[in-house]
């Protein structure tokens, strides 16, 4: 089989066939609505030769289409140009980043390439990073680069674990392919799932659920698929199919540690938002609290209420008072619900008209969960910030300026920081699926505590759709997304690093002096309203403790962010004296970083605690 592999990859090599035209018919481009740009007809396939395909087989066959659709990717946008654009954006961020003070601004630190775009992302409680996403069909960034209206094996997801104890080369990334599918797209081709636009969030046993994905076709239909990932055994494990299928879903972990699962194109395409609401696990299903609590082939459950967005990716939060709020683009479709008594009540209109993807975030509360959420983004010619808090909406300070695919980060020291942004969708200002970019919206945002506005440095590249960013345990800030950026300004087109992720130091790491210490916390679970206690070699110059929760985003959507202050119940040499939040809907259940800060608001170096007794 391997003579016969070279025999007939060395025939074939130097060919870049085109799709048959039955592939092609079975594949037609659909217009989208607005919002919706990700399949244009246009992408090059890398569907096997059938007459390769016979002699090695179809999975074997389809990676050899791939190589040779990398091989002509640099033809039609050449690798100079790429490493040129690459070179320039790194001499004008220098240049505009020169002009801001670390101490006060932060700084932009390592930037270095990833072997996955990252349109999916969430920090685990091991300390590493899932980033997961789709197998590419274009390398032109001008070009459609996901598969989204393909079908067949090319419509393919992949998944790559980031361990940042292991630095930044390709041995700190790990492979955890998705599980084989056959997707019910008429050719019933294994692929690794197309989860790639899915949504999810964190169980309390610390792994991942991810409800959704695409089919192909119909311009992105949505997929039934239900996964967990675990991050103890860095393995995929599949559940029982949606109700419905589901493309742009949004999912958040509420009071009792279940999932409960939003929106989404269906499976009929394109302009088919489905109004099902699913829960996850089903009632009868114990909710998976242990680490070894393994979800395989659970099922979910339709809830009464119902969801009726006419647009997807609502933004999802669980607040203080146990409640779901769903936030959606448009401004007469902010609804309540209540996952116990299963019912839907509408909030008030937001001030602003329609927002696209625009960032949300609860906003810290102290020592309680957040009762308020700020609305960010979304339309490129609205700066202003929008608060929902007890039942009305009222009009916060601008940023600078509008943006859309924006990601707003709630930082250990309660502050707020928006990074990436453009024009609109595939549009940074020149046009769509044009990688020339206004560089103002490289630039991020720095909120203190009194709500007031900044302009900070400059990221190195410009992220728009697809974008994402996430704090990690040691107070850094990671960021990646958006493949048509990464393609565009990619060292290398030929090898394996798709992507590229870069990090960002907040103003917090240059005040100088020493880090305070978190040396021990306590490692079994922890309830509500209870006290404990956590060791530290610097316990007298500690002022603050805080929970911070690990972030999973897509598509500007963050359900998980949490922010949330401690009571120091008291100080006896190296012991610090700590209470929990009150409850559940404080604080749902599951993994926390917890941080230590001083009277400069530096953060210790964050160790994991897990919230919530045994239920």
């Amino acid at each position: 089989m391997l003579s016969a592999c070279v025999s007939v990859a060395a025939a074939l090599v130097s060919l870049a066939a085109p799709p048959s035209p039955a592939l092609a018919a079975a594949a037609p481009a659909h217009a989208s609505p607005p919002g919706h740009h990700h399949g244009d007809g246009a992408a090059l396939t890398a569907e096997a030769d059938p007459a390769e395909a016979a002699v090695i087989g179809e999975e074997h066959a389809r990676e050899h289409a791939r190589r040779r659709s990398a091989v002509k990717g640099p033809k039609d946008y050449p690798q100079s140009k790429r490493t040129a654009g690459l070179a320039a954006l790194k001499a004008s961020q220098q240049k505009t980043n020169a002009l801001f003070d670390a101490s006060r601004f932060g700084r932009f630190t390592e930037f270095f390439p990833s072997p996955d775009f990252g349109v999916h992302t969430a920090l685990l409680p091991t300390g590493k990073v899932l980033l997961f996403s789709f197998e590419r069909v274009e390398t032109n960034p001008t070009k459609e680069t996901g598969p989204t209206d393909r079908i067949g094996a090319t419509n393919a997801g992949r998944a790559f674990l980031w361990d940042p104890a292991k630095g930044t080369g390709a041995r700190a990334f790990k492979k955890v392919e998705p599980p084989t599918v056959l997707m019910p797209d008429g050719t019933y081709t294994p692929r690794p799932a197309p989860f790639f636009c899915a949504g999810h969030a964190f169980l309390p046993n610390g792994m991942v659920g991810v409800f959704g994905g695409n089919t192909g076709g119909k311009g992105g239909s949505g997929a039934k698929l239900s996964f967990v990932f675990d991050p103890w055994t860095e393995t995929w494990y599949r559940n029982q199919d949606m109700a419905v299928g589901r493309w742009y879903p949004s999912v958040v972990t509420g009071a009792d540690g279940r999932q409960i699962i939003m929106s989404g194109q269906s499976e009929r395409g394109t302009g088919t938002p489905t109004p099902v609401v699913e829960r996850f696990p089903a009632l009868r299903h114990p909710v998976p609290w242990r680490t070894y609590d393994i979800p395989v082939g659970l099922a979910a459950e339709r809830l009464r209420a119902d969801a009726p967005f006419r647009n997807d990716y609502p933004h999802l939060f669980s607040l203080r008072d146990g409640m779901i709020y769903g936030l959606g683009r448009d401004a007469d479709q902010q609804w309540l619900f209540d996952p116990v008594k299963e019912t839907r009540a509408d909030l008030p209109r937001r001030p602003a008209d329609f927002r696209g993807y625009g960032s949300a975030v609860p906003l810290p509360a102290g020592f309680r969960g957040p009762d308020s959420v700020l609305v960010l983004g979304g339309d490129p010619h609205d700066p202003n910030t929008y608060r929902l808090s007890g039942g009305a909406w009222t009009t916060e300070e601008p940023r600078a300026f509008g943006r859309t695919q924006d990601d707003t980060l709630i930082l250990p020291d309660g502050t707020l920081l928006t990074v990436n942004g453009a024009l609109s969708t595939r549009d940074y200002g020149h046009g769509p699926f044009n990688p020339q970019a206004d560089l103002s919206y490289r630039q991020i945002e720095l909120r203190d505590a009194r709500g007031h506005w900044k302009l900070g440095p400059s990221q190195r590249l410009p992220r728009g759709y697809h974008s994402n960013a996430l704090v990690l345990p040691d107070g850094r800030m990671m960021v990646t997304g958006d493949e048509l950026q990464q393609i565009a300004n990619d060292p290398d087109i030929k090898d394996a690093m798709d992507g590229s992720i870069e990090l960002y130091e907040p103003a917090y790491l240059h005040r100088g002096g020493a880090r305070p210490a978190l040396d021990r916390v306590p490692g079994g679970e922890l309830g509500y309203g209870a006290g404990f206690e956590v060791g530290s070699s610097t316990a007298a110059a500690v002022t603050r403790a805080v929970l911070l929760a690990p972030t999973t985003v897509t598509h500007a959507v963050n359900t998980s962010q949490r922010h949330l202050e401690l009571p120091i119940t008291g100080v006896r040499g190296s012991a610090i004296g700590l209470r929990t939040p009150p409850g559940a809907a404080d604080a749902p259940p599951g993994y926390y970083m917890l941080f230590l800060l001083d009277a400069k608001g530096v953060p210790s170096t964050a160790k994991w605690v897990k919230l919530g007794g045994r239920r």
